[in-house]
């Protein structure tokens, strides 16, 4: 029996928008398409599963398809879906590995050092592209030996002393691999006179876990957050995320791919620029200094999809002395776990060749991005070292 969610497929007027936006599709000629692989093929899916097309492998989930998409079809979606319904994901120990960031973080948090030198190592690099498949000239990510939630705990005195107070989702990579974001957050509140609260206990939001295909261990995730969410709310005005793939799959990919209701609290769950720009349009803006410098920014796939950017760029324009050049907005390639997989590096590459040549064509000091995983993708093809916007706003501070 298919649910209201499932049947947006229909919807599809035959446009092929969605194609002409997939930056896929623009590299790789193995893929189709959104359009084929998405509605198209659903129909073909239901009438016989015999149908399914393994091309579906190649989707990034970037939901640029969504975006263009005249008629409203949760394009990616529907192709997430097909695959878990089909058996389309390819769930062996490097896709758990890449995954399950919560467990990996906890066992490689604590012998940090060691670990990212190993990891740096040509010899451990070419035995985990050779046994595991992950591409031997991606650089992993470095884990932190102080967690963000670590270093909080000596803040929670302080944050009691504010009367207003948000949540904030930090999320793995801030938590795990490096807690800078997290801690600009709190600074930027903090001048702001807002305090900041962290969920008693939280887990990854489950998008790595969606993208390898392990929708029960990341809807048992997303039940757990829930409720976490609901007992924060009653102290705190609402959540915040500083990385938009987390705030997407909090607000979006809870109930459209999960089916795990959260209409109860969704419109409390923000982006952190979001609701920081609502903040300055009430006139609760800090006192800034100038930061002068000249810096590019790269639109986040699933920021777009959120229509975020527009927070972002009202955020960096707020700064004095800062000179903002926005980029096309193209994809970096990345898209989480995907660039990492030996099998998707070249298409990886040649998505994000397009954001990597306007970067080079610009004299600029840094490149901001709002995400991690675009940030690791542009710091290892171009000189340039990548910054959060948050970072920025914290350097401004008076």
């Amino acid at each position: 029996m298919l649910n209201i969610i499932d049947t947006s497929f229909d919807s599809c007027i035959k446009c092929t928008v969605c194609t002409t936006r997939c930056p896929v599709a623009e590299v790789n000629p193995d893929y189709p398409g959104p359009k084929q692989a998405g509605p198209d093929g659903e129909r073909l899916r239901i009438k016989n599963p015999a149908l399914y097309d393994e091309a579906l492998k190649h989707c990034t989930n970037c939901k640029r398809c969504e975006v263009a998409c005249p008629s409203g079809v949760q394009v990616g979606t529907v192709i997430q879906l097909a695959k878990a319904r089909h058996g389309g994901f390819k769930k062996g120990p490097r896709e758990f590995i890449l995954s399950h960031t919560d467990m990996m973080g906890s066992l490689s948090a604590p012998a940090a050092p060691v670990v990212n030198i190993a990891t740096q190592l040509k010899p451990v690099k070419k035995l985990l592209d050779k046994v595991l498949g992950i591409d031997e000239r991606q650089t992993l990510p470095k884990y932190t030996h102080q967690t963000f939630r670590s270093w909080f705990k000596q803040q929670t005195a302080r944050q009691t002393l504010f009367e207003r107070k948000v949540s904030f989702f930090h999320g793995c990579f801030t938590n795990y691999n490096d807690p800078t974001v997290g801690k600009h957050l709190v600074a930027v509140l903090n001048a702001m006179n807002i305090g900041v609260t962290l969920l008693k206990k939280e887990k990854c939001c489950g998008v790595p876990l969606i993208a390898n295909g392990f929708f029960d261990k990341a809807r048992k995730n997303a039940e757990l957050n829930m409720g976490q969410f609901s007992d924060s709310l009653m102290d705190s005005e609402c959540v915040l995320a500083t990385e938009p793939s987390c705030a997407m799959t909090l607000r979006d990919e809870y109930l459209e791919v999960l089916h795990v209701d959260n209409h109860a609290i969704r419109e409390r769950i923000l982006f952190a620029a979001a609701f920081i720009t609502r903040e300055f349009a009430k006139g609760n803006k800090p006192d800034m200094k100038p930061v002068n410098l000249r810096v590019a920014y790269h639109s986040p796939c699933h920021l777009i999809k959120q229509g975020g950017v527009i927070h972002t760029m009202e955020l960096l324009n707020s700064i004095p002395g800062l000179e903002v050049i926005m980029l096309d907005q193209k994809c970096c390639g990345m898209s989480g776990t995907y660039g990492f997989k030996k099998e998707n590096y070249q298409t990886s590459q040649s998505i994000g060749q397009g954001v990597f040549d306007q970067i080079e064509a610009l004299n600029v000091d840094y490149v901001v991005t709002d995400c991690e995983s675009c940030k690791m993708q542009i710091e290892m093809n171009t000189p340039h070292q990548v910054m959060h916007p948050l970072t920025l706003m914290a350097q401004s501070l008076a």
